[in-house]
């Protein structure tokens, strides 16, 4: 029998392995990393050195002069200054008149503009006159009628005095004839008085200002009727010129304002403005007060001001400053050169090697931007400003002052 042919597969070939990789031995890659290590750690020094040396070379060089301080400066001088009483005021009117009608009529005129100032005896409104015209008159005809009456009765007494002499009459009649003259003497006068109110009346329909001063606003307008017992009053007139300002101080100024004005002495008091800046107005101490009120351990104190420019109103609130006595022959610095610390008060001294020291004072009285001191001397240079940088021996330069030349028109010249 024939053998199966059978189908020869030949063997798959095997895979061959990946081509062999040249590695580097262990040790050999150690190395590598350590060199590289090396080479950055002496990068690193040599920075660090360089920048050693650059700082030790800085510090080698001798350290800059400081910057001396600029400042302002002033001279302390000797001079006067005066103590002063301060206090808020209040501005009143010399005289306040409420001017009212004294009869009842019809406000035919007004004579004058508000807020004008006028004089005494001006006259300011008119109500009719024609009522108490009639009036005037009818007193006047009776005063006549009785006054023939009168002239009557003296002919008849003396024609019964030569009667009774000659006893042609009986003294009955006589003494009746003497008590209708006084009847009619009385009846005279009861006229003259009556003619006199009617005069009075009328004349009081010309209303004439009391007091000098500026009048307010109207109150009445012409046409209205106007009554005696009406107490609003037609008009406001208030005395300014001159005008009074009063204000209250403490109770321990009395004596040495009392002293004063023993001795004659005239106490200045001057009127400025809220913010104590701009002097309004100058005057003089009238008269304090009769009493001292025990609410507010406070006196009343008024002062008198010619007020020409008219530059106090009434009721205007304003800072009253009494002068009561004048310190002489004080050393006088700025208020800005004091300094103050928890020991006292200091001022800086600019010393001649241009260096500052710094002076213990003792602070007085201050007027305005000066303050009388006592440890500087009259011609010290002082610091102003700049206290901030300032301290025992700093060096310093002083600031000029700007140059205001007038010769380009008043401008600073660079």
């Amino acid at each position: 029998m024939d053998e199966p042919i059978l189908d020869k597969t030949e063997p798959e070939p095997e895979e061959s392995p990946p081509p062999a990789v040249n590695r580097a031995p262990p040790k050999t890659r150690a190395r590598w990393i350590l060199l590289v290590l090396l080479l950055l750690f002496g990068v690193v020094a040599f920075f660090f050195f360089q920048r050693q040396g650059k700082g030790n070379r800085a510090t080698a060089k001798p350290p800059p002069a400081p910057v001396p301080v600029a400042i302002t400066t002033a001279v302390a001088v000797k001079g006067n200054i005066g103590v002063f009483i301060n206090a808020l005021g209040t501005v009143t009117a010399l005289s306040t008149v409420t001017v009212n009608s004294r009869v009842d009529g019809q406000l035919m005129r007004v004579n004058y503009r508000e807020g004008q100032m006028v004089r005494k005896d001006d006259v300011l409104a008119e109500i009719d006159p024609r009522p108490f015209q009639a009036l005037l008159t009818q007193a006047e005809g009776q005063l006549e009628r009785d006054k023939a009456l009168l002239e009557n009765a003296y002919i008849d007494l003396k024609r019964f005095q030569l009667a009774y002499a000659k006893h042609a009459i009986p003294k009955q009649q006589l003494d009746t004839q003497v008590a209708t003259v006084h009847q009619l003497e009385g009846t005279v006068k009861d006229d003259q008085g009556v003619l006199d109110n009617a005069g009075v009346q009328l004349a009081y329909c010309h209303i004439a200002s009391p007091i000098p001063g500026r009048v307010g606003l109207r109150l009445v307008d012409p046409g209205n009727i106007v009554l005696a017992a009406n107490t609003t009053g037609m008009l406001v007139v208030n005395q300014v010129q001159p005008i009074s300002v009063i204000f209250n101080v403490a109770e321990d100024y009395l004596p040495q304002i009392m002293t004063q004005l023993r001795h004659g002495n005239r106490l200045a008091v001057d009127a400025f403005d809220r913010a104590q800046q701009k002097k309004i107005s100058s005057g003089s101490l009238l008269t304090p007060d009769n009493q001292i009120d025990i609410t507010t351990g406070t006196i009343r104190l008024k002062a008198i001001f010619p007020n020409k420019d008219l530059a106090l109103f009434p009721n205007q609130f304003v800072n009253a400053r009494l002068l009561v006595n004048t310190q002489r022959d004080m050393t006088l610095v700025p208020n800005a050169a004091i300094q103050r610390n928890g020991q006292g008060a200091f001022v800086y001294v600019v010393q001649p090697d241009q260096t500052v020291a710094m002076r213990t004072v003792s602070a007085g009285t201050t007027d305005g931007n000066v303050t009388a001191v006592e440890g500087v001397n009259a011609g010290d240079t002082i610091a102003v400003d700049g206290f901030d940088k300032l301290q025992n021996g700093v060096k310093v330069v002083v600031r000029k002052p700007p140059d205001t030349g007038k010769g380009d028109g008043g401008r600073a010249n660079p």
